[in-house]
């Protein structure tokens, strides 16, 4: 019998480079540092090489390893990403410049916003004021009510999406950013059945019922955004089981609002549980633009214009949160041991309702008949007595001056 020589040959493996510091994406933009990441993959600063400026490169979840129908589903999320906010050309929404592909894994350029998001900021604030949280609210329904004009639903509005910029002259600019998951009405491609995409504790209530999203949904998200900058928490609470939320949201009983005061009317417009009774993007942006703006003020400069800054305080966008690298131990602290600066009062902002502080009551005054309280205070060492000083007019030293005189003529008189 003849033996048979099994010949093995190994072809060596070229692993894909991790992006890092320094990677070159599609042999133009130079990743300089990570920005953070999510669902769909990290965000990176970079160097437009060509352009010579910053962007913000999205790296989409790596394709390594999947089956090919999977990685097709990948980068078709990526390109729908891209082709959505490429649609969409607004102030207050993130600009997309360039999808590109680097080894055939797609990477998503966009403006780069030097900034901080409604979350990191309530993470140190915990509430914002009333005027405040109604000219964000304002200047992202103006973004999304041209997306909705172009057929885009955003899908996961929520603090973590809302950018304020917080340096240069663009400083408290508000911009609607991540439509990762976005899509057109009309885009049927690629649309899991069954399959809930977004954020639980910003979810309209159809949605956590399984019905598609809609502008309504939204305008849903939104309200439940604004909310949660006045109160304090989402309108349904917080909970770590993401299915006890949802039936919550299902059901569609929020906590009534306590501290939106003026917003109120507008905020239960908005989370009105019936989609077809919610305002339009479009009435919830005038409504709340007229809120920010208060009795007689410029509507179309709160739509137009960066949030106000009180040269009091420090803004809101410069406010840095319990995550920050960046030491807090300067600041100035309250006797309660918190931030000074956790306590807002912007001059153009009226402050958001709830409950007065109650007046301290004055301290009262002793009389004879009512003694002081408390240990006798000790006595005061006696003060040496101090001759007393005459003051000497001019006058006096006028007649002074006669008498002497006088007792010199008598003088004379008696020696002659």
């Amino acid at each position: 019998m003849a033996s048979t020589n099994l010949v093995v040959v190994t072809v060596p493996h070229h692993p894909r480079q991790v992006p890092g510091p320094g990677f070159l994406v599609a042999g133009r933009y130079r990743l300089r540092s990570k920005l953070g990441g999510g669902g769909m993959g990290a965000v990176w600063l970079a160097t437009d090489q060509l352009l010579e400026r910053e962007v913000a490169v999205k790296q989409v979840v790596s394709t390594e390893g999947l089956t090919e129908e999977s990685a097709s589903d990948v980068r078709s999320r990526a390109l729908r990403e891209g082709r959505m906010a490429a649609r969409l050309s607004h102030r207050n929404a993130i600009a997309m410049h360039d999808l590109a592909l680097e080894s055939g894994e797609p990477w998503l350029v966009m403006e780069y916003l030097p900034s901080r998001s409604v979350a990191q900021i309530l993470h140190t604030t915990t509430t914002l004021p009333v005027a405040y949280a109604a000219h964000i609210g304002a200047q992202v329904a103006a973004a999304m009510a041209t997306a909705h004009s172009e057929g885009i639903v955003h899908r996961d509005i929520k603090p973590g999406n809302i950018l304020i910029a917080n340096t240069g002259r663009a400083a408290g600019t508000v911009k609607i950013s991540d439509f990762g998951i976005s899509r057109a009405k009309d885009d049927i491609a690629n649309v899991e059945s069954g399959v809930i995409t977004g954020t639980p504790a910003y979810f309209a209530p159809e949605l956590a019922r399984g019905g598609e999203p809609t502008e309504a949904s939204d305008v849903y998200s939104l309200g439940a955004t604004v909310y949660t900058a006045v109160e304090g928490e989402p309108p349904f609470g917080v909970d770590e089981d993401s299915l006890v939320l949802l039936h919550r949201v299902a059901r569609g009983e929020i906590t009534p609002p306590t501290r939106a005061g003026d917003l109120t009317p507008a905020l239960l417009a908005m989370l009105e549980p019936s989609p077809g009774r919610r305002p339009t993007m479009a009435q919830a942006r005038d409504q709340l633009a007229r809120i920010a703006a208060g009795p007689g003020g410029n509507v179309g400069a709160v739509l137009q214009s960066p949030l106000p800054r009180n040269d009091s305080a420090i803004p809101i966008w410069g406010l840095s949160g319990r995550s920050s690298t960046r030491s807090n131990r300067s600041a100035p602290r309250t006797e309660s041991g918190l931030p000074a600066a956790r306590v807002l009062h912007p001059t153009s902002a009226r402050p958001a309702a709830g409950p007065a502080p109650e007046p301290t009551p004055p301290t009262p005054t002793p009389t004879p008949s009512e003694p002081v309280a408390g240990p006798p205070a000790p006595p005061t060492p006696p003060t040496p007595p101090t001759a007393p000083t005459l003051p000497i007019s001019p006058a006096v030293i006028g007649v002074g001056a006669v008498i002497l005189l006088v007792l010199l003529m008598i003088v004379l008189v008696v020696a002659l």
